[in-house]
């Protein structure tokens, strides 16, 4: 048994597409039409970072509720966590592709972390190894 997938609901797919890939360097393992469960086009879109197994469905929002859900999935708190070898490397990468950092790097007994917002405005922990 494994975890395959986690939903994030995004305002855009190739916005998301873009941010992941470009951004946090995820690979683009699928892009393909698709339909709702009512039968109306969408797209099955499949993001993970190299080598991961676990890979994230950006669902583009479909309708008030999923709209209001953009950037709140997880209701303000870290929901997300992206582990790193090498921490220092990953948010030096990272700014300079733009990602917000809304925390600046500390250390934890659990490693080093930074607190970043992805496209949609989902609360992530970028984590690596401690000092």
């Amino acid at each position: 048994m494994r975890l395959d997938l986690v939903t994030i609901v995004v305002d855009d797919y190739d916005r998301a597409i873009r941010y992941f890939t470009e951004a946090l360097g995820f690979e683009l393992v699928e892009d393909s039409p698709s339909l709702t469960n009512d039968g109306r086009p969408k797209r099955w879109v499949v993001v993970r970072p190299p080598g991961a197994q676990t890979g994230i469905l950006l669902a583009q929002a479909d309708g008030e509720r999923q709209a209001a859900a953009v950037g709140e999935q997880v209701a303000g708190r870290v929901g997300f966590f992206l582990r790193v070898d090498d921490f220092d490397a990953a948010h030096e990468r990272m700014t300079a592709a733009g990602v917000e950092f809304v925390t600046a790097p500390r250390t934890e007994p659990y490693g080093r972390v930074a607190v970043f917002l992805d496209v949609s405005g989902n609360r992530w922990d970028l984590l690596g190894p401690a000092g």
